[in-house]
This record gives C-alpha cells, sequence and structure tokens, in this order.
C-alpha cells in the first residue's frame, strides 16, 4: 500500500468524485462518520476492493474518538462482570495492534495495581489478572507483552516513588498499551484513501436520499413506503455547497451522534445511544514521581482511575456521568476536575491542585441500549456493540469501545453487503496501517537519526511513535530546509516539519485540527496553544491557502475555543460548560 496524501486537494477531489455519483453509478459503499469505526469501516470496504466514499461534518475523530483514555486494552473490568468474550476479544485485538497492525502507534504500558489489604487484594486482584493473562495466550504465537509480576512494598517505591507508600503494602504489575487515539483515526483514514477511498472532513449530512422520493409528493412519503436509501445530500462546510452523493449501502457509524441521523434518515425505529461523559486532565510530568514508562490503575467508587505517562506530562482520569446537554458540545467542569484530583490525591504521596492542571478534554461514550432482535427486526448483537439495518440500503454500528474497532467495522460491513461480500473478505486482521509496514527497521534506525538531526532520543521516539515508517517523508522536507527540523515555538517541543506534514498529508483543515489532533499541544501547554499559533501558521499559511483574512479567522476561532473550554473549567454545571463551548464552536460555513 503506497502512502497517499490527505490534502485540501483530495478533499476537493474526493468531494467532486463523490457529486459526481448517480443512481447508476453509485458508490459500493458510503460511510457517515469519521470516527475510529467509521474511518475503519473505510478502510474495511477499500480493502475489499470496494468503492468507498467517507464524509465527516467536523475533522477525523474530533468527537469521541479524540477523547478517550487513549488506551489500548482488554478490560480487568468486564471479568468482573464475567463477560470473557468480550475481554477475550479485545486482548486479540490489543495484540494484533501491538504485534502486527499498528506497532508505530500502540505501545505496551505497564500499570501498577496498588494493594491496601495484603492477602484479600492480592488472592483476588491477582486471579483476575491471572486470567486476564491467560486468556491471551495463543498456541504458538508469542506474546507482545510479559506476564504480570507481584510487587512488594519496597519494590512498588521503586517502580512508583510517587504513590502514597503509607496507604499501600505491595502491588501487582500488569501489562496493556496506550495510543493516540486522534492519530490512530487519522491513520486509518488516510490508509483507505491511500487505498482509494474518497474521504471529505467538514462534510454535513444533511439529508438521506430514498429512491423514487423525487417521483413523490414528498421524501416522507418514500420513507414511509420504506423506499431504499440510495445515499445522502450533504453541505460542504468550507464553501456552503450542497451535493448529492449515491451509494448502493449508506453505513452510519456515528457514535454518540447515532440517534441524530436516524432522525434525518427518517427511519421508524433504530438504535438507541445515550451518552455517558469521561473527562480528563493534564499535569506535568515532574510532578509524579515514577520510574521509567509506567502507570497506575485503581477503582473509584464510580469509575476507575488512571494515571498515564504521556510524554512530557501525565494524563490522568476518568469519571462516567450521564450526560443530559448537547452532544456536539462536552466540557470538564470545576466539579469534574475536583473530582479526579481528589481520587488522583488519594493514591498519590504529594497533593495535586488547579494550579498543576495544564489541560483537560471531556469525551461521550456512546453507551448502546438494549434493541429488540426478533425475526421482525434486522440486526447483529453483542454485548458491546450492534450491527443494524435502519432501512433497505441504510445500516449502522454503535456502542463499542476504542480497542476493538476493526471488528466493529468488519462487522458492519459484512452485514450492509449481504450477499455483495461473495469473495470480498475483509483483509483487516492481516493488511498494516500506514506507518506499520517496515517499522521495526526505522525503529533500529532511531540513533543514527538523532545524531544526524540532533534530536534528542525522546524526540527520536516521540516521531517514530506517531510516523513509524512513514518517518522518512518528513525527514525529506527537513532535508529540504533544515530550519524544519527546530521545535516550533510554544508548542512543547513538537518540530516546525510535523505542522507541515499535517498540512500537506494529514488532513488536518484548521488550526484548531493542528493543535489539538494531528499534535495535542491543546492538551500539552498551560496556555493551551495560543502562544503557538503565530508560529505554526507561519509554517502552514501557505500549503492551506490561507490569506490575511483567513489567518486572521483562524486566529480568532482557536482563541475563543480556548477561552470558552478555560472558562468552562470553572463552572459548576454541564450545561453552563456546554453553552461556553457552544457559544465559541467555529462555523467553517462558507469561510
Amino acid at each position: 500500500m503506497r502512502a497517499e496524501p490527505l490534502s485540501t486537494e483530495t478533499r476537493r477531489e474526493a468531494l467532486e468524485a463523490m457529486a459526481g455519483t448517480s443512481p447508476e453509478d453509485p458508490l459500493d459503499v458510503l460511510v457517515v462518520g469519521g470516527g475510529v469505526v467509521g474511518a475503519a469501516a473505510a478502510f474495511d470496504a477499500a480493502t475489499r476492493g470496494l468503492r468507498v466514499g467517507l464524509v465527516e461534518l467536523q475533522d477525523l475523530a474530533q468527537g469521541t474518538s479524540s477523547r478517550s483514555s487513549k488506551l489500548v486494552h482488554g478490560g480487568l473490568r468486564y471479568l468482573q462482570m464475567l463477560d470473557f468474550k468480550l475481554v477475550s476479544e479485545a486482548l486479540r485485538e490489543r495484540d494484533l495492534l501491538l504485534k502486527h497492525t499498528a506497532p508505530h502507534l500502540v505501545r505496551a504500558l505497564p500499570f501498577v495495581f496498588p494493594f491496601e489489604k495484603r492477602v484479600l487484594d492480592r488472592a483476588f486482584i491477582g486471579s483476575g489478572v491471572s486470567l486476564y493473562d491467560a486468556m491471551s495466550m495463543r498456541p504458538g504465537e508469542k506474546r507482545p507483552v510479559p506476564f504480570h509480576r507481584h510487587l512488594s512494598r519496597a519494590r512498588l517505591r521503586q517502580r512508583f516513588p510517587g504513590l502514597d507508600h503509607d496507604k499501600f503494602i505491595g502491588a501487582l504489575e500488569y501489562y496493556d498499551a496506550q495510543v493516540d487515539d486522534a492519530r490512530l483515526v487519522m491513520t486509518l483514514a488516510r490508509s483507505a484513501h491511500s487505498l482509494g477511498a474518497l474521504v471529505a472532513t467538514r462534510t454535513e449530512v444533511i439529508e438521506y436520499l430514498r429512491a423514487g422520493a423525487a417521483d413523490t409528493a414528498d421524501a416522507e412519503a418514500a420513507a414511509a413506503e420504506d423506499a431504499p436509501v440510495q445515499g445522502v445530500a450533504v453541505r460542504d462546510r468550507e464553501t456552503g455547497e450542497r451535493l448529492e452523493i449515491h451509494a448502493r449501502e449508506t453505513v452510519l457509524a456515528a457514535g454518540v451522534w447515532t440517534g441524530r441521523q436516524q432522525e434525518a434518515a427518517e427511519v421508524p425505529s433504530g438504535l438507541k445511544v445515550l451518552a455517558s461523559k469521561g473527562i480528563h486532565i493534564t499535569v506535568p510530568k515532574d510532578r509524579i514521581s515514577a520510574d521509567d514508562h509506567v502507570g497506575v490503575i485503581t477503582q473509584t467508587e464510580k469509575s476507575v482511575l488512571f494515571i498515564i505517562p504521556m510524554g512530557r506530562y501525565w494524563s490522568i482520569g476518568t469519571t462516567d456521568t450521564a450526560w443530559h446537554e448537547d452532544i456536539d458540545t462536552p466540557a470538564p467542569t470545576a466539579e469534574d476536575i475536583d473530582y479526579v484530583l481528589e481520587h488522583a490525591n488519594a493514591v498519590l504521596e504529594s497533593d495535586l491542585s488547579r494550579d498543576d492542571v495544564i489541560g483537560t478534554w471531556a469525551g461521550l461514550r456512546p453507551l448502546l441500549q438494549p434493541v429488540e432482535t426478533d425475526e421482525s427486526k434486522s440486526s447483529k448483537v453483542s454485548r458491546e456493540h450492534t450491527v443494524m439495518r435502519l432501512a433497505p440500503g441504510l445500516s449502522a454500528v454503535a456502542g463499542g469501545k476504542l480497542t476493538t474497532y476493526r471488528v466493529m467495522a468488519e462487522d458492519v460491513i459484512t452485514f450492509a453487503l449481504g450477499d455483495r461480500q461473495v469473495h470480498r473478505e475483509s483483509l483487516t486482521h492481516a493488511m498494516p496501517l500506514l506507518g506499520g509496514q517496515g517499522y521495526s527497521e526505522w525503529e533500529a534506525r532511531a540513533p543514527e537519526i538523532g545524531q544526524t538531526h540532533g534530536w534528542s532520543d525522546e524526540t527520536v521516539d516521540r516521531l517514530l511513535n506517531r510516523y513509524g515508517s512513514l518517518l522518512p517523508e518528513l525527514l525529506a522536507l527537513v532535508e529540504e530546509d533544515p530550519a524544519l527540523g527546530e521545535e516550533a515555538p510554544g508548542t512543547g517541543g513538537h518540530l516546525r516539519v510535523e505542522f507541515l506534514y499535517a498540512a500537506r498529508a494529514e488532513g488536518a483543515l484548521h488550526l484548531e485540527d493542528l493543535l489539538e489532533r494531528r499534535t495535542r499541544v491543546f492538551h500539552e501547554v498551560p496556555d493551551r496553544g495560543l502562544g503557538a499559533m503565530d508560529a505554526v501558521i507561519e509554517i502552514v499559511a501557505p500549503a492551506l491557502g490561507w490569506d490575511e483574512a483567513a489567518v486572521a479567522r483562524e486566529k480568532q476561532a482557536f482563541t475563543q475555543v480556548v477561552e470558552a473550554h478555560l472558562a468552562a473549567e470553572r463552572t459548576t454545571s454541564d450545561a453552563e460548560a456546554a453553552a461556553l463551548v457552544a457559544e465559541a464552536t467555529p462555523d467553517y460555513l462558507a469561510r
């Protein structure tokens, strides 16, 4: 698979190509939704040799898929629920990502689970993790992560000095993995595009096209007659233009937005998805003392507490609270942040305060509610996700979690194709994502790369973890212009070339895309990226075609987003926080 760029030009070409479809010459599959499942569904369909399109209202991964705990894991808590099948599936997918499909993006990460009760905790938690390890074993295959081990109080102190060692008598250490979720989604979308899929972000679905609707008194009558869905009408949010895209099968992968899209499609019944908010905070790396690369996991009365190393900072979360506000604008409140700090301080030696918080994010988990599965309903249900036929030509998938995205994507494409899938099996279990093939060779060259360009080991490791075997594309840009190999001011260590490459090859269209998802500057520096704006704009403006007016709009829009999130962090209710973020959310229409 040859790496093809995602750019403003390829987006324009994708929209033109999709607008050129017709009922007589449709796409095979159109995916609505650019989160992890939508991008994976487009990739899955593309590996089958199908003619594929993907449209996303916002940026790739702008919703839930960039706001997770950024873990790839089997899910210890599901063992407590005795859901062995789900845990086994998730562990299989974790190991596949680590070993084969995305070794550059997904890294093994040890966690310590501290004990307060010497006998009970070691017996109960130890037996659970022993089963967890056993379920990941496969005959003839080498494990990509070590087995768990027990730590004494002294060894725990060495491994994670920052814990409150007066409270804990030891720990269990086991392995899962972590990933930059937003980059995983972008890489999935770019991998799909490299196989021929047409990808267009900032493209809003405004109507579902029904067969015969033009000849019917109105579209509602056509829907009432269960007329097949033949694609969608969209609005290009960059220009305001309306386009029609025709497809044999339309796949809805919209997460918490599923209900909204089902209403737009005017289907009589469908999937019911509720939203639960989970938030995370970031604090500087030097505020918590730990040995090398290790995290902490404990249980709270409402959720799970993770303390996760992420380069120059720690991520701490999460919460689990019902969300009743606008699903477009989740944001952490002061109460959320205080909750996370309180539970972190309960296990840490030195207390953290609000002054230590340098970033936050909030995501909405799509909680799938039970659906009818009798013969009158065409659906496939698992404990974690469901695939359903909403109307002829329109299928949906909802539920699940980040780790099992590939299974969800394969299920919905296979389901949507039905009899059309003959001789077209998914290849996503065998095909590495872009940057994965040949990654180990470039990893072995890390010392040479650092010496040649004067980069620290930390910088080279981070670049390899972001780009894998695509790193030579960035090195070529640096060879053309050595200044691109320097750090961009205010970005917390990111190189200038990373922003240029994001604009040219990774589908970034706006400043927010660059600072919040292609990089995570928004969560890594105290000013949330405001101090980086001028430097980043100088780098990307020519590539994105920004004139002075566009630059002014980008700066104003990003400043408003940052200020709204900072204000939301001081509020006392979800309603207040959501209203502030909604008011500041940029409308990129006709820019």
